[in-house]
Order: structure tokens, then sequence, then C-alpha cells
């Protein structure tokens, strides 16, 4: 299970690789929240999301002979963007397993990263299937997108940063808002914060119809989302939480908040104008909630994480013209 000692490992491992990312703040978006409201921009990561802190956690963390025969990763774009990166940085071979309606950008950029890219039918295609075989033939290691310790360990160093930047600017207690989709970062962010800010409490963001963990928490038990497809936010898009991860959420997690698609076109509208700073459907979430959701909030300090900023042109290019 992951704890913090693998959280406190992984971010000595992430040294000198991950970027320690900003904690911005804007009075335009207080103004619209009705209280301090701070964002931990990991748009501005590298591959352009937290996900390559899980990836560079896991890949680091594997036997030096069976890391050198390469990895495997499932994934819609993020995490194949973090594996793909920190597999080429290794020198290591690495096949990501994608849903062919990925974003384009994601699907680019993990072939730019030098990744073997294969493409399924997200409905209709069996990726384990896909991924096994591979597995088998050329001896790689399935590294998975959030029910993995090392992964977890490796978001868990968001919130360790999180909890020294938010001591910097004096805040002693608040709502920590982290888009969800299955709690890896989420679950990460909440064990860090247990054992460095005590005083902090992590909600899950979720688009609606897609409020797996929401609705988790809420029956206390795991639940599954009817459908597979039909949000912008695709980024955050998992047919359930993680059977590690939700033990970890049930434990440490305030209640879940749902926003709409256009709550997260408009927030990534308003990152934009004010913090200057591009950031995708599903990483806007939690900027959603933290905006347009006040009546779910309790804390007058909330800090939002704005978790990715891969994103289609055209898709930007929209919520620019509709909310900029």
């Amino acid at each position: 299970m992951a704890s913090i000692e693998m959280i406190v490992a992984a971010r000595a491992r992430l040294r000198g690789h991950a970027r320690r990312t900003p904690l911005l703040s804007s009075p335009f978006l207080n103004e619209i929240a009705g209280r301090h409201v701070f964002v931990k921009a990991e748009c501005l990561q590298h591959s352009g999301s937290f996900k390559f802190r899980g990836g560079w956690s896991a890949v680091s963390g594997l036997d030096p002979a069976v890391r050198a025969k390469g990895v495997i990763a499932f994934s819609s774009g993020n995490h194949a963007q973090g594996v793909a990166l920190a597999a080429k940085l290794h020198g290591i071979p690495s096949v990501i397993i994608m849903p062919s309606d990925a974003p384009a950008l994601k699907i680019d950029n993990t072939r730019a990263f030098g990744a073997e890219v294969v493409l399924y039918d997200r409905e209709n295609g069996d990726r384990d299937a896909i991924g096994a075989r591979f597995s088998a033939e050329r001896g790689l290691t399935l590294i998975k997108p959030f029910d993995e310790p090392l992964v977890i360990a490796g978001q868990g160093t968001t919130g360790l940063e999180i909890a020294e930047q938010a001591d910097e600017e004096g805040v002693k207690s608040a709502e920590v808002l982290v888009p969800c989709g299955g709690g890896g970062l989420t679950s990460g962010i909440a064990l860090a914060l247990e054992a460095s800010a005590p005083g902090f409490t992590v909600r899950p963001c979720e688009p609606e119809n897609f409020d797996d963990t929401t609705r988790s928490l809420a029956s206390g038990k795991i639940e599954r989302n009817a459908v597979m497809t039909g949000t912008i936010c695709d980024a955050i898009m998992t047919p359930e939480p993680g059977k590690i991860t939700f033990p970890i959420l049930q434990r440490l997690a305030g209640a879940g908040i749902v926003v709409t698609d256009e709550e997260a076109l408009r927030s990534m509208a308003l990152a934009f104008k004010r913090l200057k700073i591009v950031v995708e459907p599903g990483g806007a979430v939690a900027l959603a909630a933290a905006l347009f959701h006040g009546d779910a909030l309790e804390s007058d300090n909330i800090i939002a994480v704005t978790s990715g900023g891969n994103v289609d042109t055209h898709v930007f290019a929209a919520a620019l013209a509709r909310f900029g």
C-alpha cells in the first residue's frame, strides 16, 4: 500500500527531474469565488500534467534488470505521456495502449516521447488482452495509471509541495480540490497532507455523469459509471475508483464535488485570462468547483489543482471564444 514513506522516497527520486510547480492566485478569481483561491499549476509539469511524477516514480522504482526490458501502460493521454517521457529519459522502450478517440495532441505527444502507441476502440476493444499480449511477448512491466503504489507515491509529491507553498503563504487550513479519475492524484495528495498539513482537507472533483468517486464516498462502496463516453473531460473519464485509492479516500477525503462541462470550459478561459496558464477540461474541474460551487465549500482558503494542460487547439479555442 502507498504510504507517506513511499511519497518521501519518490520525492527523492524525482529531485532534479520534476518541476516544483507554482502556487498561483488572482484577486479576480477570489472575487468570483468569494474566498481566497490558490491554484497549484500542475499543467506546467513536464509532459503537461502531474502524471510525469507518477511515471518517473514508477519507472525509477523498478529493479534495473526489470526496467531495462521496458514498460507498458494504458492511458487516454496524460499517463501515456508521463510514462513515455520517463521511459525515454531512462533509455528504455515503452508501449502505450490508447483509445482511438483520445485527443490527437495526446497521441502525437506520446509518440514524440518515443513510445510505440497502440490504438484500440474504447467501446468494443479489450485493452487488457492487448496489453497482456505485448507484455508476454516482450517482457514489459505494466505501470497502472492510478492503482499502483509507486504511481500514487509520485503523485503524492504534489501534496508535499502544496503543504510547503501554503505555509509560505501563511495558510494553515484549507480545502484542497483535486480533479479525480481513478484517484491516484487525490489519494496521493491526501496521504501527503495527512502527514505534512493536517489542517487541510482533500475534496475530489469530477464531471457530471462521471462522478463515480463522489457516489462511492457517499454510499461507502465502489460505484461504477454507467457509460465510458460523453464528457469533454477525457483525462478523468475512468470507470470506477481504484481498489487501492478508494480506501485512502474513504479515510481522508471530504465529499466529492461534481461540475458541468460548461463550468470546466469557463474555468479554462478564466485560468488563461487571469493566470496565463493553459488547462485542459479534465484538469479544470477543481478550479470550476472552487469558482462556481461555493455552497459546497466550508473553508475561506481553497487550493485548486489544475492537473493538466494537454488540450487540443480547437477545444481550447472554443473555450476562449465562448467565455474569454
